[in-house]
């Protein structure tokens, strides 16, 4: 590995970077690295849609209003604000995992523990009997879910030189999106498949078997395993040796202190620019994505219909657009594709305006999902190469938990609100504002490809 004290955020690609030829390009798809990412990037898929996605149909099909719905999604800040404990996860050791795994290796087990209990309790709470419970198990699997997003972030920068981030991104959002087709088609279908006859007089929430979603929870918890058995099985990063503080303020100064104040070192007044567009690059798709689950109930898809077109044909075109924008940005250049991605994304968002007119047409939503999900992978493999060429090595996992909350804060905040935009003006107006939201990051990706990215001196920590 690099010697850590010249590695740091190295410049993000631009039209003048030197392009690879397409074979080495896609060869450091088979790489061992490479191959990891694929099977951690599942167990950091694995929990989003449980706690989001495919909750918000669950709590519709029991009955709940789309506005509570639209405030419950708040329970996804914990992603927002996971730069607040991420110095401790960057620096402070857990024995005895530490010593038996690593610091990296540690962390990402604890944190996948904590999303397998929150599942379970999550199985075992019917949300018609009240609502507190199965938010609190749902808190706690965001919270383990960000901490391991926050050690496994720090452990895919580690592991691979910058030039290689962008193809270590693709194959993390493969297997991301490998279990968002296990949590989001995978858990409709075991729900539907554990139902029992309904009684012929049941409809809407008198319908709604808890005893269905507690059999498909417990099997997603179960799924879980993927991850454990790969952080078990993967070689820890080369451990950088760090300087041993003085005091407890030296140590709160490089842990908590530092890692915010290099970056500033860096970009100095360019770092608002920056941090604006990471902000707000995916509120489009942040924003539209709460309501998305309740639109299809409400349209009267079913579970099959849903899990078979958006949770699995929808999932296999984001791997296309995030496979598509890992090639092109190690070809291109990421400001280029991370360009093309902010266009695409909020573009494809009015397709769902268009489709709220349509009903239940089948047709219809296969070709809205497959335009939608095949700018999200375009979309996210450039701007995950873009943070992570934002990052320097020293602080790898506090500076990219920066990066990665910000990016989620404000879009998860404002959709808190779209379950009542929604009841106020409909869905398809909804759509078309959750488009427009997406009209300033154009701005700020073509201010922000002027901008060189800049290492940090060498020898410092």
């Amino acid at each position: 590995m690099d010697n850590p004290k010249l590695m740091s955020a190295q410049p993000a690609e631009t039209s003048t970077a030197p392009s690879l030829p397409w074979r080495d390009a896609l060869k450091v798809y088979l790489e061992p690295a490479t191959l990891r990412m694929l099977a951690l990037g599942f167990s950091a898929g694995l929990p989003l849609l449980l706690v989001l996605g495919t909750l918000s149909f669950r709590l519709r099909e029991a009955g709940i209003d789309r506005t509570t719905i639209g405030y419950l999604s708040w329970v996804g800040l914990a992603y927002g604000f996971k730069w607040v404990w991420a110095p401790l996860v960057d620096r402070l050791p857990l024995p005895p995992l530490t010593t038996l795994l690593g610091r990296r290796r540690g962390w990402l087990l604890l944190a996948q523990g904590m999303v397998v209990a929150g599942l379970v309790g999550m199985a075992l709470n019917d949300p018609r009997q009240g609502l507190a419970p199965l938010i609190w198990c749902a808190l706690l699997v965001a919270f383990g879910s960000a901490t391991q997003d926050i050690a496994l972030d720090a452990f895919r920068i580690e592991s691979a030189e910058t030039r290689k981030q962008a193809a270590l991104a693709a194959a993390y959002q493969t297997g991301y999106r490998l279990a968002m087709i296990w949590a989001g088609a995978g858990v409709l279908w075991v729900a539907a498949w554990a139902e029992v006859a309904p009684a012929a007089a049941a409809t809407g929430a008198a319908a709604y078997q808890n005893g269905a979603w507690k059999t498909a929870y417990l099997v997603m918890a179960a799924s879980m395993a993927v991850g454990v058995l790969t952080v078990l099985l993967s070689p820890e990063p080369v451990r950088r040796l760090l300087p041993k503080p003085k005091n407890a303020a030296e140590w709160l100064q490089g842990v908590l202190i530092e890692p915010f104040a290099d970056f500033i070192r860096r970009y100095k007044w360019q770092a608002a620019l920056i941090l604006s567009l990471i902000a707000i690059y995916r509120i489009s798709d942040v924003v539209m994505g709460i309501m998305a689950n309740p639109f299809y109930v409400d349209m009267g898809f079913t579970k099959d219909e849903v899990a078979t077109v958006s949770k699995i044909y929808g999932v296999v075109m984001t791997l296309a657009g995030a496979f598509v924008g890992g090639v092109l940005s190690m070809r291109l250049g990421v400001m280029r594709v991370l360009m093309l991605g902010a266009v695409l994304s909020a573009a494809s968002n009015l397709l769902f305006a268009w489709l709220a007119s349509r009903g239940h047409d089948l047709t219809a939503l296969i070709a809205v999902v497959s335009a939608d999900n095949l700018a999200g992978g375009i979309a996210s493999a450039a701007f995950i190469a873009y943070l992570s060429s934002l990052t320097n090595i020293s602080y790898s996992a506090t500076q990219y938990a920066l990066f990665s909350s910000l990016m989620l804060l404000l879009p998860k905040f404002i959709a808190g609100y779209s379950g009542a935009f929604v009841d106020a003006h409909g869905y398809a107006q909804f759509f078309t504002a959750t488009a427009l939201l997406g009209l300033p990051v154009l701005l700020l990706v073509a201010l922000a490809a002027r901008i060189t990215t800049t290492k940090a001196p060498a020898g410092r920590q």
